[in-house]
């Protein structure tokens, strides 16, 4: 689980690991119908932001983030995230797997 530090009431520092990627795409796999919308939301708009500086806040597609840190950070008023490139690209690459899949359940969902 990522490491979150309060750093006053108001402010925390998250920082997360290649392994707390990998978390959140098994996370994002064994619960698709969950996630499928973060999922696809992940997929169309990181490439926007060069893939290392997502925002999960800037789309309303934070609820997988907010599953691996175990804390809700809408309850500060600021936070900042330290995570090497390689946790965006495999995130990235991980939700990007699971795409057709999610895309596939929320096509399914709206004919039912």
């Amino acid at each position: 689980m990522a490491e979150v530090e309060v750093i006053n009431p108001t402010t925390i520092r998250i920082t997360a690991t290649l392994e707390d990627a990998l978390t959140m795409i098994k996370e994002a796999s064994d619960h698709l119908e969950q996630y499928a919308e973060d999922i696809i939301t992940i997929c169309d708009k990181m490439p926007e932001f060069d893939y290392t500086y997502f925002c999960f806040y800037a789309y309303d597609s934070a609820s997988l983030f907010e599953q691996m840190l175990g804390i809700d950070p809408k309850q500060y008023l600021s936070f900042s995230m330290n995570a090497p490139d390689a946790f965006f690209y495999t995130l990235y690459g991980g939700m990007n797997g699971l795409y057709d899949l999610a895309r596939n359940y929320l096509e399914g969902r709206k004919l039912a």
